[in-house]
């Protein structure tokens, strides 16, 4: 069977684009911001600054890597390495819970198409074994086990001779499994049992796992199959299960189990980014602050005016202000 690798879920890859998008925007504000900034000063103080790094940039440069921003801004190197460490932890826990819930999902699914059949459903339904009771219940006794249709439906394909005498002209019919209550002949007619096929889809997978009515169509089904009570709330529900059904019901919930961890590291990537660059545009507004308010200190000068022809050789008083 071919394998199925495990791909990243859409929105992560949208929201890593949008965050760059509005960080890109947003440096490019501060920039502009700045630069109107520094023309309204010029003409009164003009003094020579050390390069000028605008919290655009390691901004993304942590959403797009946690941890660069933090490289970016000469942080501690605990910062850089927590950041990269999550993201990189992140991944390989998404890698293998996705990998696990496909392992279970190739295994659920193999199953059931070697189990389930459509001919056991029909069988089941319209002529179940009546020697067989599970605590003094038969089969005929859940209205759920004696018709077709319920709840929830399949969708079955019609070729060949049967969709030449159903008059198809496109060559095949698509129809719901509850066409099977007034046409459950054409299963078990043999000259048109191959002309008809479930479609096993997302929806037949979860069918043949949650509802009692598709219960017949396991292979153990007619001489296996039991049922035990559900507490809902308010309410008792019977769910009639087999053992087939009983390990197809576990591997299932198995997956989902991977693929809600899948889910969980993707969200942690996410608030990686997010925290990331919050924190390198932080430290970055923070360290200019400092470096400005160092800068912008006054320092003043006090001196005596030496003048040898005055009498007491000072000629006055002179004060300077450096900033």
């Amino acid at each position: 069977m071919e394998k199925k690798v495990g791909r990243m879920p859409k929105f992560y890859s949208i929201f890593s684009i949008f965050l760059t998008l509005t960080a890109i925007s947003y440096s490019q504000e501060l920039q502009k911001d700045s630069s109107s900034k520094m023309e309204d000063t010029s003409s009164v103080v003009i003094k020579e600054q050390s390069k000028n790094i605008y919290p655009g940039k390691p901004l993304i440069m942590s959403l797009i890597l946690p941890g660069a921003g933090q490289y970016y801004n000469k942080s501690p190197f605990w910062k850089t390495a927590s950041f990269l460490g999550l993201e990189i932890s992140g991944l390989l826990a998404w890698n293998h819970f996705q990998n696990e819930a496909d392992k279970w999902k190739d295994k659920y699914k193999d199953f059931a198409d070697q189990n389930w059949t459509l001919d056991n459903w029909v069988m089941n339904v319209t002529s179940p074994n009546d020697s067989y009771n599970y605590e003094d219940r038969y089969w005929r006794q859940f209205q759920a086990l004696s018709k077709f249709s319920g709840t929830h439906d399949m969708h079955l394909i019609i070729t060949g001779a049967l969709a030449n005498e159903l008059n198809v002209n496109d060559g095949y019919l698509m129809v719901s499994s509850d066409s099977l209550d007034q046409h459950s002949d054409w299963i078990l007619n043999p000259d048109y049992r191959q002309d008809i096929v479930v479609v096993r889809d997302r929806h037949f997978y979860e069918n043949i796992g949650k509802y009692d009515q598709f219960v017949g169509g396991w292979n153990d089904a007619r001489d296996s199959w039991y049922w035990e009570e559900k507490d809902v709330g308010d309410s008792t529900e019977i769910v009639i299960k087999t053992p087939m059904k009983k390990d197809y019901i576990n591997w299932r919930y198995e997956s989902n189990n991977m693929l809600s961890a899948a889910k969980y590291a993707v969200t942690l990537l996410m608030f990686n980014h997010v925290i990331s660059g919050i924190e390198s545009v932080w430290t970055h507004l923070n360290k200019n602050n400092n470096q400005d308010s160092q800068s912008a200190s006054v320092q003043s000068k006090f001196n005596l005016v030496y003048d040898p022809t005055m009498k007491f050789g000072v000629s006055g008083i002179k004060f300077a202000v450096y900033f």
